[in-house]
């Protein structure tokens, strides 16, 4: 029995030595849009809506950290062009009473800023409306607000 407490009394110290180590969490970060992300193009473009291997990714975020939330433009690489869009839903939860989507998905646009669709074929979360001077066309567009 003396063998056993004594064993016990030398793994305590290293457990909680381990359980002190994970107190921080890359879950959040992850979850965002930064380089090498697939995201998923949600207007009716040509570029976006035509088929291809390879999904759109992201190769620049215009950040000052180089993460990308809802509202912020980032560069994708879609079948060997380099286009701008804007993030319109992200799988990282942003806090209490804002949407989080199941895919990231961003709305193409041109070089001024304009969007390449005609419409967005799924809801657009309505917090963007804050941003409207800025992103006036893609709210024109849009058909449904979450």
């Amino acid at each position: 029995m003396a063998l056993l407490k004594g064993s016990l009394g030398l793994l305590l110290p290293q457990l909680s030595r381990a359980t002190n180590h994970r107190n921080f969490s890359l879950g959040g970060v992850l979850g965002a849009i930064q380089k090498t992300t697939a995201v998923r193009v949600v207007d009716n473009s040509a570029l976006g809506n035509t088929p291809y291997h390879r999904p759109p990714k992201c190769i620049h975020v215009y950040t000052k950290n180089g993460v990308g939330k809802v509202g912020d433009v980032i560069l994708v690489a879609i079948k060997g062009e380099k286009k701008k869009a804007l993030i319109v839903g992200h799988k990282m939860p942003s806090g209490p009473m804002k949407p989080r989507f199941d895919s990231n998905n961003v709305v193409l646009l041109d070089d001024n800023g304009n969007p390449l669709g005609t419409r967005i074929k799924v809801p657009i979360p309505s917090l963007l409306r804050k941003k409207q001077v800025k992103f006036s066309k893609v709210l024109a567009i849009a058909q449904k607000f979450v």
